[in-house]
């Protein structure tokens, strides 16, 4: 019988890490009047417009019953422009991040888009969200981490010391079964997490230790989470994004030819411990 080596890979997304092409990843793309006609961004700030790069009165704005009353606002470069675009970006940011340790984290991932080098981004608040959602998540019909120590349990070799290589399936079964972390709950829509993350782009689980003694068994496994911190078309047609202010912004400062600021990947990785005895399959 041939004992699992490691590491040893579990689980891939279809998805592929460090993805470029993806559609959210475009910058600097779209004309005026593609934003206008196509994804009705007409009313995008409450600070600046875009498009004649004017600052703007509480009057001046497309839904105000003065508009058109005022006398035209002043006249900005697009670089400045760009910067009170941001500064409203990061203020209406504020609104999904009200508590918790990780609020702060959306405010650095703002600046790091404007610092426009497309970079990867990492944060070990990010990092350490990834394991406490894991390991916390006792959730027994979709927790990636309850399946994995239940599928460890099961079919550990005890006699022989290993965990069989024919019987590696199991393991990625029991993977395909649970629900992939994400942070979409509840809670991460106000503690910064839903804003900077959410949903994630592509997620890889290596199973890279195993220890096993006489009645209980130690291993270690990696989770390699990537996302995308950019908007797609799909994303601001879609009624949710579209009725918020911060997304109009965002997608503005990415994807009008004006602005073009580069999105970038965001890599989050946790190392899990999981532990088990010999009975926890009895």
């Amino acid at each position: 019988m041939e004992a699992l080596t490691f590491p040893c890979s579990l689980f891939k997304t279809q998805k592929k890490m460090d993805d470029y092409d993806a559609s959210d990843m475009r910058c600097g793309d779209l004309t005026e009047t593609q934003l206008k006609r196509e994804f009705q961004l007409v009313d995008v700030s409450t600070r600046v417009d875009p498009y004649t790069l004017t600052t703007l009165s509480p009057f001046s704005l497309p839904q105000s019953m003065f508009q058109g009353s005022h006398r035209p606002g002043q006249k900005i470069m697009p670089q400045a422009c760009a910067r009170i675009l941001f500064a409203e970006f990061r203020h209406l940011a504020q609104a999904f991040a009200l508590f918790g340790p990780y609020r702060r984290v959306i405010d650095e991932m703002i600046t790091h888009m404007e610092g426009n080098s497309g970079f990867p981004f990492e944060s070990v608040y990010l990092n350490c969200a990834l394991k406490q959602h894991i390991v916390n998540d006792n959730d027994i019909e979709n927790s990636t981490f309850l399946k994995i120590q239940d599928a460890l349990s099961k079919h550990i070799d005890w006699e022989n010391g290993c965990f069989p290589s024919e019987l590696k399936y199991k393991l990625e079964e029991s993977i395909q079964r649970g629900r992939l972390p994400k942070f979409d709950r509840l809670q991460d829509s106000f503690n910064g997490l839903g804003i900077a993350v959410h949903d994630t782009w592509a997620t890889h689980i290596t199973l890279t230790s195993l220890h096993i003694g006489e009645k209980s068994y130690r291993a270690r496994v990696h989770y390699r989470v990537q996302d995308h911190f950019g908007l797609d078309c799909e994303d601001i047609q879609n009624i949710l994004f579209s009725n918020f202010r911060l997304f109009r912004i965002w997608f503005v400062l990415q994807r009008y030819h004006r602005f073009g600021f580069k999105p970038f990947i965001t890599n989050i990785n946790a190392d899990i411990e999981i532990t088990g005895e010999r009975n926890d399959n009895k």
